[in-house]
């Protein structure tokens, strides 16, 4: 399948927002009015979806969902719309997946991006498209008040440029309720990445949030792991070492997992009480691990700051570093 590479923002371009996990009716003013403020200091026009707004789905999710997917495609079909970003994640893109109509999709390609639930959404999408997805921030995560320095740098690196770069790890990230008192905040300092493996590697990028990344195991809305494919996981605080250990197992078993060439993994939320230690002793029971470079503890995920993953792009690891190339 060619590739497909959406065009790269620019000031003025127009954005829209679509909830097709839970939607807005979560997200407090002082968030959006936050978020709001960001997309216009990026220079980015704000427009939500017709089915986004506040007497829509909440926290358990939609018993409608064609409105989902139809305000995915509104967004797609809008030749104004130069980027789609979704509010927030939740438990259920996976029921609109087969609403869609692939083809618009790919016949208009624009950036979509978005973490967590929407990992079913955007694999889906990558699988039948072969147009690269984003893996970054929400809508509702650029509502962040303090600490999202990091997340709106590389966010604007991977949106607006074609420049190749190193990656480099946060000086601090945070696991607190920000969403709850964006003033009464608890940042960690960054110990780094953790290098389980050395080596080196340079493929395409696959991956996302692992327990929803496995719901597409067995379909076809799971992309094909290709040859030299590098792949980037994370999993929120309801996973813990027995969790993770089998869904990597999953993957593992694929028959194309013998293409992935690397592994990088997210940082784990503090309620998954996952140590490097621990995660070594996952990692060493797994023989199809056995041979690749492995570095955890990277800022993508449940915890913030987030970096921005172009999923059907290009990465590059050599001894503990991360690059993102052409």
């Amino acid at each position: 399948m060619e590739k497909i590479i959406p065009n790269k923002l620019q000031k003025g371009d127009k954005i829209m927002v679509v909830a097709p996990s839970r939607g807005l009716k979560l997200i407090g003013a002082d968030c959006r009015k936050i978020a709001e403020e960001r997309f216009a200091e990026m220079g980015l026009k704000l427009e939500f979806a017709p089915n986004t707004n506040d007497e829509n789905w909440n926290i358990a999710g939609s018993t409608e969902p064609q409105k989902r997917a139809d305000d995915i495609m509104f967004a797609f079909k809008d030749k104004s719309v130069k980027a789609i970003f979704t509010v927030i994640g939740g438990f259920n893109s996976n029921q609109i997946i087969s609403l869609l109509d692939y083809d618009i999709i790919k016949q208009n390609p624009k950036i979509i991006c978005g973490f967590s639930d929407v990992t079913a959404l955007f694999n889906a999408i990558r699988a039948k498209t072969g147009m690269e997805v984003y893996y970054g921030p929400h809508y509702s995560s650029l509502g962040m008040k303090k600490g999202s320095e990091y997340t709106l740098e590389y966010l604007q690196k991977i949106l607006f440029s074609d420049t190749e770069f190193e990656v480099k790890a946060s000086t601090e990230w945070s696991d607190d309720l920000w969403f709850l008192d964006q003033e009464k905040r608890e940042f960690i300092k960054n110990d780094g990445w953790w290098n389980i493996r050395s080596g080196s590697a340079e493929g395409t990028i696959e991956g996302g949030n692992l327990c929803t990344f496995n719901l597409l195991l067995g379909t076809d809305f799971r992309p094909t792991f290709k040859p030299d494919t590098i792949l980037f996981i994370e999993d929120d605080e309801e996973t813990n070492l027995a969790h993770f250990d089998r869904n990597l197992q999953a993957i593992c078993h694929q028959p194309d997992f013998k293409n992935v060439i690397a592994l990088v993994i997210g940082r784990f939320q503090k309620k998954s009480e996952m140590t490097r230690e621990k995660l070594e002793f996952i990692i060493n029971n797994k023989p199809e691990l056995k041979n690749i470079p492995i570095i955890a503890n990277v800022d993508f995920g449940h915890t913030t700051p987030i970096l921005t993953i172009p999923l059907g792009g290009y990465a590059k690891l050599h001894e503990g570093k991360i690059s993102f190339i052409k």
